[in-house]
């Protein structure tokens, strides 16, 4: 509690206090973040690299592969080193301008990740579905394409975020209880009216999620419905195969998100530590995972990997 008490020398800026509750355990707790994030670094840019390299996988799938690295490094950059900063060596305080920077990052990296998985439904929908017009209908360019919209799109649903706190005035405590500044936990350090900060947050987290998630169910009902029309069970299995990677990434995504979106809106009753743990986690899990998933998943890539790796 007496964390609580400390307010900042500037006033324009904020203190983050890493997981409030948990102080006396922060530098356990920078174990777990230091090992996740260098593992979600090493196997991203091994995933870039090996596609970089590898003339073969030049392909639309592991284009998106890469898009979906490249924010999984972005997420978790923007992240763990203030988060070791504050559990090392006590350096707590962010500008007012260093924590909107960060919020609209985030959020624009996290709208961007759940465009890419809409993308990759759509990718793994016409290879199933359409297998004989799939290099027509999908090239590279019409992905980087798609990708570019993803991204403008996350730029223009984000930026009202900072946009909204910068007309809010802040009180003198400006204690954020977290590792990281989130949209809504800078909005409660405001003494004015934070509705419309909270409505604009529910509406975004409603509009992007339900709509990507009402896409890719789309794709997946349509992909459903052509593997039942296949004959052979071995080829149901070899369909749905190519599924089970962006399925499982979907699920690391979407799940902790919207329920830590949630918890945080409206579950009163948690601990605040472990609403500060699950958005952590949020943050850190996928990027960490999503190479490994792909890597196990994908026979291809797989193989290519081991060529770099497993030379003697």
């Amino acid at each position: 509690m007496a964390g609580m008490n400390l307010t900042p020398s500037d006033p324009s800026s904020f203190i983050l206090m890493g997981i409030y509750g948990l102080e006396s355990s922060h530098e356990w707790i920078s174990i777990p973040f230091s090992i996740s994030y260098i593992i979600g670094l090493l196997g991203n840019f091994m995933l870039l690299f090996v596609v970089g390299k590898e003339q073969t996988l030049h392909k639309p799938m592991y284009l998106l592969l890469c898009m979906l690295a490249l924010t999984d490094i972005a997420t978790s950059t923007s992240v763990v080193p203030k988060a070791l900063c504050i559990f090392w060596f006590n350096l707590k305080g962010i500008t007012l301008g260093g924590c909107l920077t960060q919020m609209f990052f985030l959020h624009t990296i996290s709208i961007m990740q759940s465009a890419i998985l809409v993308i990759m439904a759509f990718d793994r929908y016409v290879a199933i579905c359409s297998p004989l017009r799939y290099t027509t209908i999908l090239t590279n360019v019409q992905i980087a394409k798609l990708g570019l919209v993803g991204l403008i799109r996350a730029v223009l649903f984000s930026l009202p975020m900072p946009l909204f706190l910068t007309r809010l005035p802040f009180c003198a405590n400006r204690i954020i209880p977290t590792t990281f500044c989130e949209h809504i936990a800078v909005a409660k350090m405001s003494c004015g009216d934070i509705t419309v900060n909270k409505t604009y947050g529910l509406v975004i987290v409603f509009l992007v999620i339900g709509l990507d998630l009402t896409l890719i169910a789309l794709s997946y009902a349509l992909i459903i419905r052509a593997v039942l029309r296949i004959s052979t069970k071995k080829s149901h299995q070899k369909a749905l195969n190519t599924c089970t990677a962006h399925i499982f990434v979907m699920m690391i995504y979407y799940v902790p998100g919207l329920f830590f979106n949630l918890t945080h809106r409206f579950g009163q009753g948690i601990a605040p530590h472990i609403h500060i743990i699950l958005s952590n986690l949020y943050l850190l899990l996928p990027p960490m995972l999503n190479p490994i998933i792909y890597g196990v998943k994908t026979k291809e890539l797989r193989d290519k990997v081991c060529k770099y790796t497993c030379r003697s």
